[in-house]
């Protein structure tokens, strides 16, 4: 795909940093890179200023992803991400032209440390982050900081120490743990891992934080896959870095088998069926997803197992083949039966998303393939009688 100056202009205005009096003259010294051959990095100056755009549909948001395909490129400047205006969450890709942008702005070799803060993590405004330094809840590089005014690079390690969540955790189960895994039964309404480091917001990788040693100055320490926060169900963490890598190989070669379950609105036809239809953000609303030809492939098989003797809802055991956000909400979605309570895609009024990671079969670090399963929660249980069966499986 190529990009000249009206595209990049383009992606200027959908992120707010240029307006309609903006001409394409004002976009000067594009230069482009190939960081891997799933991504492209252009670089430029607009205003005098210097931007780069990376154009990659596999990051999926991935911050640490970006900013390390920028460093690959050999570039000598610093750059920060500029966040998606469009979202209330702190997210930075939007969609042009079928693919997944993301706007970087060129950034002083130094500047204050309670101002790098505000500029990466957001959230919290600067005097909020003066006292957590004042506090000695921020470190630098792993060392306490202790002046707001200390000066920084965008290349140093900043990690803000919360405290612990001051609201009652949500109950949660282990359900199994070795040296180098914990399986858990995460409760619907708890995050997976945080956005970022400034939260006080208990998540599933606090739970696994005290026992890894993978990522551990990030927002996911021990975190390999993720399930949305009104998911319900089983979630697998790593707690050193050689089980992460064997564990995301897994996921990346489709050979975890992973079995949901769901309640959907109305009765799917047919019964039983594999949906292969590709995702893609949607652009008129980015922190969310459709069905689009331009999207990544997404394979879902789907069994019908019970449905309501008024045929308003369906029991229906999900089996993604592949990872992409949101999927099975999506695909449920097409096939014109939303999952209950996923006001989002379209479900109907519920106490929560009825979504539930039943089951998770994979290859232990220590060769033994198992699988680990999650009850069902008391909100599915009105689901699960046999008001009117369905038999076969796609």
């Amino acid at each position: 795909m190529k990009f000249d100056s009206s595209d990049i202009l383009a992606i200027l205005r959908r992120f707010g940093q240029a307006t309609d009096a903006d001409m394409p003259r004002a976009v000067s010294g594009i230069t482009k890179h190939q960081p891997h051959n799933k991504s492209v990095l252009i670089q430029f100056t607009f205003h005098r200023r210097a931007y780069c755009v990376v154009i990659d549909n596999t990051a999926e948001d991935d911050a640490d992803d970006i900013y390390q395909q920028v460093a690959s490129s050999g570039t000598n400047q610093n750059y920060r991400l500029i966040p998606n205006p469009l979202d209330e969450l702190i997210t930075y890709g939007l969609p042009y032209k079928g693919k997944d942008c993301y706007l970087l702005v060129a950034t002083a070799m130094s500047q204050r440390l309670d101002q790098a803060l505000v500029q990466r993590y957001g959230a919290q405004s600067r005097s909020a982050y003066q006292k957590l330094i004042a506090q000695g809840l921020v470190r630098v590089n792993g060392q306490q900081a202790t002046s707001a005014k200390q000066q920084v690079r965008p290349s140093d390690n900043l990690v803000v120490d919360e405290p612990q969540p001051s609201t009652p955790q949500l109950p949660y189960t282990v359900l199994y743990e070795d040296d180098d895994v914990m399986v858990i039964d995460k409760p619907a309404g708890m995050l997976t891992h945080a956005k970022n480091t400034v939260t006080r917001e208990f998540s599933a990788a606090d739970i696994i934080r005290p026992h890894t040693t993978y990522q551990c100055d990030t927002p996911r320490p021990g975190i390999i896959h993720r399930l949305d926060r009104a998911t319900s169900g089983v979630l697998v963490m790593a707690k050193n870095p050689a089980a992460a890598q064997m564990l995301q190989q897994q996921f990346s070669q489709r050979t975890v088998i992973k079995t949901y379950l769901a309640v959907v609105d109305g009765v799917p036809s047919p019964a039983a069926a594999i949906v292969d239809l590709p995702i893609e953000r949607n652009p008129k609303a980015p922190s969310t997803f459709r069905v689009g030809a331009g999207g990544k492939p997404a394979y879902t098989t789907y069994r019908t197992r019970y449905t309501t003797a008024d045929g308003r809802h369906s029991l229906v055991e999900l089996r993604p083949r592949t990872g992409r956000t949101h999927q099975l909400r999506v695909h449920m979605q097409y096939c014109k039966t939303p999952i209950m309570g996923d006001i989002v895609y379209g479900g109907s009024p519920a106490e929560r998303m009825m979504l539930h990671a039943a089951s998770i079969e994979l290859t232990l670090p220590n060769g033994q393939r198992r699988q680990y399963n999650a009850p069902l929660p008391a909100a599915f249980q009105p689901y699960t009688q046999p008001t009117t069966p369905h038999q076969g499986v796609a």
